[in-house]
């Protein structure tokens, strides 16, 4: 058994704003359940509802080194569904109306990187590895290196740094290094921060922590490339040997207590759509962005509205694609719904109700909603990258294999094709199409088999 500790900038139930949110709520559990003693730290957002707030303890209130400062640090604990929960408060840092793009990120989470190090002689028990994801936990493995290697409790941790997504990389000015940091020359050189002149919290991450880590074995060798390495792929090549991809998990579904076509009514009855038992429901979930392939949607849906099917999607995100929806959606007005504000039991429904779930993305590391769509009995129609290719198997109108409909191209017109196929196999051969449904819905996506590679990854670590 080891004692795990999962340091994230979110988690939940008590505050995500994505996928990020999500692993790091399931993840912990998983890992308790293969024998690992697990905890938790996140910031203390004052956005974290106040049926958990009033339940959190304050057991320490000390100060932690930042550059020349020396910063207040509140540490509250509690513990929810048997996993202990730390939160690092300080008003200054974490009292903000949103959880990030605000001018001083690189300090915030600066401050929480060095904080969460600063508590540890204050949890239950010291780590013996600290489980860090994305760049807002980054800098934690540098921190280690530089400052606490000589520092009783603090020599034998090992570090696994996450890339849940390598486009996002927390890039600032070097002066976050010089003022904030306290850090000697050699570690803000090119060889560590050190990004265009400018430093990068995500290359820290990579290059000091012990184990490298992505969210599916695909994106873990797509990262390695041009395209999709955000101009980091060099150093992931450099780095390669403690490189691995491990899949996420999702938590099981509740249960169906309605039939398809139930819940097909249910929502055409609650989005105001014409009743139609027998068309397909089209959705898709997520944020209205170019990496979730938002452009190819934008130029063929016409073409997907002119078949006979019904289309929901929910979400939201850049206000070109929202105003191009609302000028479709005025001209497709029995066929089209757009929910821009995000209702989870909204979401449900939908995912219920749908027949085929669209996840066209640009890059996509991990994907969840595919995922919680073939639970559900929706199909997929995903282009075939990262963990789209890791969770969907194209249908075989030779074999009858397969979960779903996979494209290869990042190219409007196969998205299209794609779906034309899909519509057709589920209006000319109902058997053929309850097959793919029912071996969507058999795919294993739980959390036992990453954890397990998590839980041999932590052993690997210590031995």
């Amino acid at each position: 058994m080891s004692r795990i500790l999962l340091v994230a900038s979110e988690s939940a139930p008590f505050i995500k704003t994505g996928g990020l949110g999500e692993v790091i709520g399931s993840l912990p559990k998983a890992l308790k359940a293969q024998g690992e003693q697990v905890a938790v730290m996140i910031p203390d957002y004052i956005q974290i509802p106040e049926e958990y707030r009033e339940k959190m303890t304050l057991i320490q209130e000390l100060v932690t080194p930042l550059g020349w400062r020396q910063q207040y640090v509140g540490l509250k604990k509690l513990v929810h569904e048997g996993i202990t929960y730390y939160f690092v408060d300080n008003e200054q840092y974490f009292k903000r109306d949103w959880l990030y793009g605000q001018y001083d990120d690189g300090e915030r989470f600066v401050f929480f990187c060095r904080a969460a190090l600063t508590a540890l002689p204050y949890l239950d028990e010291f780590p013996d590895v600290i489980h860090c994801h994305d760049w807002q936990t980054a800098v934690i493995p540098l921190f280690l290196q530089s400052f606490y290697q000589d520092v009783e409790g603090y020599q034998d941790i090992k570090t696994v740094f996450t890339i849940h997504n390598l486009k996002f990389q927390g890039v600032f000015p070097r002066v976050v290094g010089t003022d904030l940091m306290n850090l000697p020359e050699d570690r803000l050189n090119n060889e560590g921060l050190e990004f265009y002149g400018k430093l990068n919290f995500m290359k820290a991450g990579i290059v000091y922590c012990d184990a490298l880590t992505t969210v599916s074995p695909t994106y873990a060798e797509e990262i390695k490339t041009p395209f999709y390495g955000e101009n980091l792929h060099g150093l992931i090549q450099k780095y390669e040997d403690k490189l691995s991809g491990i899949l996420n998990g999702i938590d099981p579904p509740e249960k169906l207590v309605k039939t398809k076509a139930e819940y097909r009514n249910q929502l055409q009855e609650r989005l105001g759509l014409p009743f139609n038992s027998k068309c397909p429901i089209i959705s898709m979930i997520g944020r209205f962005t170019a990496q979730k392939g938002m452009d190819l949607i934008m130029r063929v849906i016409d073409e997907i509205l002119l078949l006979d099917v019904q289309m929901v999607m929910l979400g939201g995100g850049e206000a070109m694609y929202e105003w191009m929806l609302r000028e479709v959606l005025w001209h497709n007005p029995s066929k089209l719904r757009v929910h821009t504000t995000y209702e989870q039991d909204l979401a449900d429904l939908i995912y219920s109700a749908s027949d085929i779930y669209l996840m066209p993305s640009l890059y996509e590391p991990c994907g969840i909603g595919q995922m919680i769509a073939m639970q559900h009995g929706a199909a997929p129609v995903a282009r075939e990258t990262g963990g789209l290719k890791d969770t969907v198997a194209a249908y075989d109108p030779e074999t009858g294999a397969g979960n779903g409909f996979l494209f290869s191209n990042f190219n409007a017109h196969e998205l299209l094709y794609t779906v034309q196929n899909a519509v057709s196999l589920y209006y000319d051969d109902p058997a053929a199409w309850a097959r793919v449904v029912k071996q969507a819905e058999a795919a294993d996506f739980s959390w036992a088999d990453s954890a397990g590679r998590y839980k041999a990854l932590y052993e690997q670590l210590r031995g």
